[in-house]
């Protein structure tokens, strides 16, 4: 059985070296290469040619999005998985819409982070466990399939909800909502709480942040 070569793009010297002596330690799994620096990135993956690629999704001054994007379209037979502590919502769709095939959360143990490896080299797509089994995933199912269009159309946002999501953007408490609306209170927490369901947001912090960033279809 040939070895999952795999490569480590992080910007953290003594997590590379903790990672490449725990992957290397696991049967089947080898780490051809480990970089730190955006600058050899393109050209440590043409003379590896990885199955694996593990990916910083912290290293927004190489601007990561691009780069994964480059490699997923250049060297399609690379898997990329992102890593990162808390990764947002977001951040995964934009992952995903760029060609990551999976995440992997830095706090996971050494289980979930062999398992995730192992699964996306077999062409799984892997998510973090706190967005398993919400309806998040399906969105990111609906992006990896169809590409950045599908993204829109897997979350049927209704006009109503449209309108709550501009209400919160404008800082209105849900009574001021409701009596911008011409609906009850409870009209307006039942929507909020759909809309959480729909996005997979917790709050409505975050419900400002996304409507801000203007991701509503």
């Amino acid at each position: 059985m040939k070895s999952i070569r795999i490569l480590i793009i992080d910007d953290n010297r003594l997590l590379r070296d903790g990672l490449k002596a725990m992957i290397n330690a696991q049967r089947g799994m080898r780490v051809t290469a480990t970089i730190g620096s955006g600058n050899h990135i393109v050209a440590s993956v043409r003379a590896t040619k990885p199955n694996v690629i593990l990916f910083d999704m912290s290293l927004k001054n190489l601007g990561d999005l691009s780069v994964v994007e480059l490699l997923s379209k250049d060297h399609s037979e690379s898997r990329i998985i992102g890593m990162g502590l808390i990764p947002t919502q977001s951040d995964v769709v934009e992952f995903v819409k760029a060609g990551a095939s999976g995440f992997i959360l830095k706090d996971a143990t050494v289980r979930e982070f062999v398992k995730t490896i192992r699964d996306v080299s077999q062409g799984s797509k892997v998510l973090p466990p706190p967005l398993t089994g919400s309806l998040f995933a399906h969105v990111v199912e609906q992006a990896t399939r169809g590409g950045k269009g599908q993204v829109a159309r897997a979350v049927r946002i209704t006009k109503r909800e449209r309108e709550i999501l501009a209400s919160i953007a404008d800082g209105l408490s849900n009574k001021d909502i409701a009596v911008r609306l011409g609906v009850t209170v409870y009209t307006v927490k039942s929507h909020i709480h759909n809309i959480m369901e729909k996005l997979a947001l917790h709050s409505r912090l975050q419900i400002a942040k996304y409507t801000a960033m203007r991701w509503i279809p």
